[in-house]
């Protein structure tokens, strides 16, 4: 029996469009959001951070859940007449960029964290703005952490399942990643397929784990 690599390829391509575009989302999101949590030293702010980083602890099918039902016609997606964003591809960057939060909010604040307030105060000595210092000091000195969330929360989307999976149901072209054309293979008995994209995906993530072993230490060994 033949493989139908058009069906594998079209999931492949909207697994890939759904990580990039949860990872820009992520990193415009969640660079001022890093950037408080690390300078922060209030109640408000561990708060804010117990929320980000729950999808590290809760089941995904629970998050799911109630990312199904908030994005449904009864939630945040049906006030003001707007359609529901579940079942779609917009609710599968909806979910995905709650799901994959803390991957990448997490490195960038150790990056900020660990610059200290050295480098920002002898800016402000020099008479650089705030807005400034932030992009010519804050961000390049943590480029590490950047790098880190960016990788993490590309890869982290990539082997999403029971969130996209509430949310996004298996719609071919529209919401069938290719986690769950995986788990829709093995449910048909079709093992060659789910052999090749489990595969294949085995090798991305064995690819990640490397290169993010390799980046940290190029970035160690260079002084900011």
């Amino acid at each position: 029996m033949t493989i139908d690599t058009s069906d594998i390829l079209a999931a492949l391509v909207l697994t890939l469009e759904l990580a990039g575009v949860t990872t820009l989302v992520l990193l415009v999101i969640g660079t001022p959001l890093a950037w408080w949590l690390a300078r922060s030293r209030s109640l408000g702010a561990d708060v804010v951070g117990t929320l980000v980083a729950l999808p590290l602890v809760l089941p995904p099918t629970v998050l799911g859940f109630y990312l199904l039902i908030a994005l449904g016609p009864d939630g945040l997606g049906g006030l003001a007449g707007v359609r529901s964003l579940a079942f779609s591809f917009s609710g599968l960057v909806a979910g995905s960029v709650v799901y994959s939060l803390p991957f990448v909010v997490q490195p960038i604040r150790n990056a900020f964290e660990a610059m200290g307030e050295r480098p920002m105060e002898v800016a402000a000595t020099l008479r650089a703005s705030p807005l400034d210092r932030f992009f010519t000091v804050a961000i390049p000195l943590a480029r590490s952490g950047f790098l880190t969330g960016a990788v993490l929360g590309f890869a982290h989307t990539v082997g999403e399942f029971g969130v996209v999976l509430m949310i996004g149901g298996n719609i071919p072209g529209e919401t069938r990643v290719l986690s769950i054309a995986i788990f829709d293979y093995v449910e048909q008995l079709r093992y060659r397929e789910a052999h090749l994209v489990a595969g294949g995906m085995l090798v991305f993530s064995f690819l990640v784990i490397l290169a993010m072993a390799r980046i940290g230490r190029n970035i160690g060994t260079v002084r900011p």
